[in-house]
C-alpha cells in the first residue's frame, strides 16, 4: 500500500475562496503535509496562513529555509519565493521567475515529484494560464497521483482545464468532494483504475535552440524534453506555450511604448535645436522633427490597434 504523504497543491485567480473552502474540510487528523503555491505579487504580505488556519483545524504558515516537513501541516509559499520539498526539509529559493511568477507551482511540484515520486499528490485548482500542468506530468510520470478541480466547479477554469488537456489526469472533483478524496488517497486507496505510466529514460541531449528569446532576459530559449514541453533560457527563466506567447506580447508592447518615447523625444530635441539654429538651417530641422512626430504617430496607432485586438 502506498504512503502518500505529500500534497502539493496550485492555485492562481479565484485561489483564496478556493482553499479556504479546502482547508475547512481537511481533518484534524490529516495524515499529510500540504504545501500550497498561489500566485501573488512579489511586494505584497500574504494573509493565506491565517485565512487557512482560522478556516480549518490544520495550522497554517509560511515556512522558513530548511524548516523540517511535518504531517498535519499547511505549507504556504511566500510571495517572491519558490517553495521547494526534499530529504524531509523545505528549502526556499529566489531562483528565476517560471511563467513570469515566482512562487511558481511548477517549481514545487518537479521538486516534490523528484524527491518523493509515488508518495506525492499533486493538485491543480483554479487559475488562469497554465502553470502546474508541467509539474502536475512529472508528478504523474514518477508514479504519483494527479487530482484537478473540475474546470465546471472553478471560478477561473482555465488552469484546471489545460492541466486535463496535458496530464492524463487520475481525479477531477468539485472542491467540496476534493477533501474526502484527499483522505482516501492518503489512506491507500488503490485506483485500479488508474494506468501506471511508463517513466521517461533520462538522456542526453543536443539542446534546440528555437531561434527566439527570452522574455524576462532576452536570452536565447532552449526547448525542454519532457509533457507538456517548455521553453527554458541559460539563466532559468521557464515558460509553458501561452505563456512564452503572453510574455512576448508583453515585450512587445514594452517595446513599442519605448521607441514611441524615443521618437516623441528626439521631436523635443530636434525642435530644441530648430529654435536656437540660423535661418538657413531651421527649415531643415522643422521638417526632420515633422518627420519624426509622424513616426511617433504612426508607432502609437499600432500600440491602440493592438490595445483593441487584446479588449
Amino acid at each position: 500500500m502506498i504512503n502518500r504523504d505529500i500534497i502539493v497543491i496550485g492555485a492562481s485567480a479565484g485561489g483564496l475562496e478556493t482553499l479556504r473552502t479546502l482547508a475547512a474540510r481537511l481533518p484534524r487528523s490529516f495524515p499529510a503535509a500540504v504545501f500550497i503555491v498561489i500566485h501573488l505579487p512579489s511586494t505584497s504580505r500574504s494573509f493565506l496562513p491565517d485565512v487557512l488556519s482560522r478556516a480549518g483545524s490544520l495550522p497554517a504558515a509560511e515556512p522558513m529555509d530548511g524548516d523540517p516537513i511535518q504531517r498535519g501541516r499547511i505549507y504556504v509559499a511566500p510571495p517572491d519565493y519558490h517553495l521547494l520539498v526534499s530529504n524531509g526539509h523545505i528549502h526556499l529559493t529566489r531562483s528565476p521567475k517560471e511563467g513570469h511568477q515566482r512562487p511558481a507551482i511548477n517549481v514545487t511540484f518537479r521538486s516534490a515529484a523528484t524527491s518523493y515520486g509515488s508518495r506525492v499528490i499533486g493538485v491543480v485548482l483554479t487559475g488562469m494560464l497554465d502553470d502546474g500542468s508541467a509539474g502536475l506530468w512529472e508528478i504523474k510520470n514518477r508514479g504519483g497521483v494527479a487530482v484537478v478541480q473540475d474546470p465546471d466547479d472553478a471560478l477561473f477554469p482555465s488552469m484546471p482545464r489545460n492541466a486535463i488537456q496535458q496530464v492524463p489526469v487520475d481525479y477531477r472533483s468539485s472542491i467540496e468532494e476534493m477533501p474526502l478524496l484527499l483522505v482516501r488517497l492518503c489512506e491507500g486507496e488503490d485506483m485500479k483504475d488508474r494506468l501506471p505510466r511508463k517513466r521517461v529514460e533520462e538522456k542526453m541531449e543536443v539542446p534546440n535552440y528555437l531561434g527566439f528569446t527570452c522574455p524576462e532576459c532576452q536570452g536565447p530559449l532552449v526547448e525542454t524534453r519532457g509533457e507538456p514541453t517548455e521553453s527554458r533560457c541559460r539563466v532559468g527563466h521557464a515558460f509553458s506555450t501561452r505563456m512564452l506567447i503572453n510574455g512576448q506580447a508583453a515585450s512587445r508592447e514594452r517595446k513599442l511604448y519605448e521607441a514611441m518615447v524615443a521618437l516623441e523625444e528626439s521631436v523635443d530635441i530636434v525642435e530644441f535645436a530648430a529654435s536656437r539654429a540660423i535661418e538657413s538651417k531651421r527649415g531643415e530641422l522643422v521638417q526632420q522633427a515633422a518627420d519624426l512626430r509622424r513616426h511617433a504617430e504612426s508607432v502609437k496607432s499600432i500600440l491602440d490597434e493592438i490595445k483593441l485586438s487584446l479588449d
